[in-house]
């Protein structure tokens, strides 16, 4: 017998002697020790704590993992492309609003429930609420106190390299409100283009709050899908936040679900270029029908060389010119120079006019 199977007999044996049966449950505690036990630390990372502090203990870890649950939405490809495609566009149009250097980076893309971002909105700020059109449902835009302060300061003349001096605890004026309103026109407008490849679709301003209460586009525990913008003008900025509810985007919720490479937007501009030019330079055969007449099969089986067709048409009668089964022409037939031609008088099939143009058809 082994030493190791010496000790754990000579354990069992203790068992048998231990009236209390305190022994057993120390016996069989040995082999079990060995075993991977998690420490405190790795328990609260587990369950979400942040270095287990005091206030991060009164929530429960249950209560956490079923919350996080709850708040994992689906993921857009195409959207993050719209959204990245407006940065660009707003770096120049702010440019141009401002006639000062802007730069204009994304911060991230998340997707959270209405009420919890209403909530975490630090106050002061204006929240524009504006309306897709084609969509028929409504979106957010939340602009913080210092990008407030910095656009009015850079667009009534303040001086550079000085950064926006903010007074707090006052209403904004309706200065401040007509300038900000503009700049969200501005970013309405690039909002809009950056879905033109996409979809078409207007944005519309409606209103300008400054309560979240009267902000409320959609429930609170509706999904909605947050673009956090920053917007850096030399010393001065601030941030602009984009909040689409999933409602708002669920007429394009197909395309936005797509996966194509690059900003192409699953088109290729060389390759249409070169279609065009293909289909341009394309050779299409027509036909000149002088004239149509029904006959039996049994009198085009008894047809032989030297027979006649007697056409019902005059020389002066129009006819058709055609491409495979389509009628695109009407025209009277002529000469020029050495060789027959139709002159076309009409065009059919199109709304506009006639052609002035002469095809021409060797015989």
């Amino acid at each position: 017998m082994s030493e190791t199977e010496e000790d754990m007999a000579a354990a069992w044996g203790a068992t048998l002697d231990d009236d209390d049966g305190s022994g057993a449950a120390a016996a069989v505690a040995e082999p079990i020790e060995s075993a991977r036990v998690l420490n405190q630390a790795e328990i609260d990372s587990l369950l979400g704590f942040e270095n287990g502090s005091d206030e991060d203990a009164s929530a429960s870890g249950i209560d956490r993992i079923i919350s996080s649950g709850l708040v994992s939405y689906e993921r857009l490809p195409m959207l993050e492309i719209v959204f990245d495609r407006l940065v660009r566009i707003m770096s120049t149009s702010l440019r141009n609003f401002t006639s000062d250097n802007v730069e204009v980076s994304i911060d991230n893309v998340v997707s959270l429930r209405f009420g919890d971002y209403l909530n975490s909105v630090p106050l002061p700020a204006m929240f524009a609420v504006f309306k897709a059109d084609e969509w028929e449902n409504y979106g957010l835009m939340v602009i913080d106190s210092a990008m407030i302060y910095s656009i009015v300061d850079v667009l009534l003349g303040g001086r550079r390299g000085t950064a926006a001096m903010r007074i707090e605890g006052r209403p904004y004026t309706t200065i401040e409100r007509m300038l900000v309103e503009r700049l969200i026109r501005v970013v309405l407008a690039d909002l809009s283009a950056s879905f033109d490849p996409l979809c078409s679709i207007s944005f519309r301003f409606e209103r300008l709050e400054v309560n979240s209460r009267f902000a409320a586009i959609s429930r609170l525990s509706n999904a909605a899908v947050l673009a956090k913008l920053r917007i850096d003008m030399e010393d001065r900025g601030g941030r602009l936040d984009l909040l689409l509810p999933y409602a708002t985007l669920e007429p394009v919720r197909e395309l936005l679900l797509q996966q194509f490479m690059g900003e192409k937007f699953g088109r290729d501009s060389i390759w249409e270029t070169h279609l065009a030019e293909e289909l341009w330079s394309t050779e299409v055969d027509l036909e000149v029908v002088l004239d149509e007449q029904p006959m039996r099969l049994s009198d085009i089986l008894a047809l032989k060389p030297g027979d006649q067709f007697t056409l019902r048409q005059g020389p002066d009668a129009p006819v058709q010119l055609r491409c495979g089964q389509v009628t695109l022409f009407e025209g009277r037939v002529g000469r020029r120079k050495n060789q027959i031609a139709v002159r076309i008088d009409q065009v059919l099939g199109r709304p506009h006019g006639t052609a002035d143009i002469q095809m021409q058809r060797r015989v």
